[in-house]
């Protein structure tokens, strides 16, 4: 994973997916998609949020304007990666395979995504081969 990122509440994962789904925007924009979700916070909390993210490294504001401007630091394959990551090195001791099985095993997969999989798996494989054949020479 690299850097260590702090843990994110469910309120701050909120604001993220609104930033993922909507893209940037200022805190009264986040806000109304918030609301459309059925969330009616605050224009002051959801900028304590915003706030909070930023520092988590999360988030990124634009001040070059007067209303700033958030946009999301992180994509949602990105936040999933290090979530997983935390979850096999607590649980897992850092091994990937028990976490894998259990969500292949746990969720109803469909073709397309052992396809999917089994191309990403044949991918991997592939390029620890080539990483192989590199360090022989």
């Amino acid at each position: 994973m690299g850097t260590q990122r702090p843990p994110i509440s469910e309120t701050e994962l909120e604001v993220l997916k609104v930033l993922w789904e909507h893209g940037p925007g200022t805190v009264r924009e986040l806000n109304e998609h918030l609301v459309l979700k059925r969330r009616r916070w605050a224009y002051t909390t959801v900028q304590t949020l915003l706030n909070r993210l930023k520092e988590k490294g999360y988030v990124a504001r634009d001040e070059s304007a007067l209303a700033h401007v958030f946009r999301a630091a992180v994509t949602r394959d990105k936040l999933v990666g290090f979530r997983l990551r935390e979850i096999a090195d607590q649980i897992c001791g850092g091994e990937a395979t028990p976490l894998v099985a259990s969500l292949a095993q746990r969720n109803d997969l469909t073709g397309d995504d052992i396809k999917a999989l089994r191309k990403m798996l044949d991918d991997l494989e592939a390029e620890g081969a080539k990483k192989t054949r590199r360090k022989k020479r």
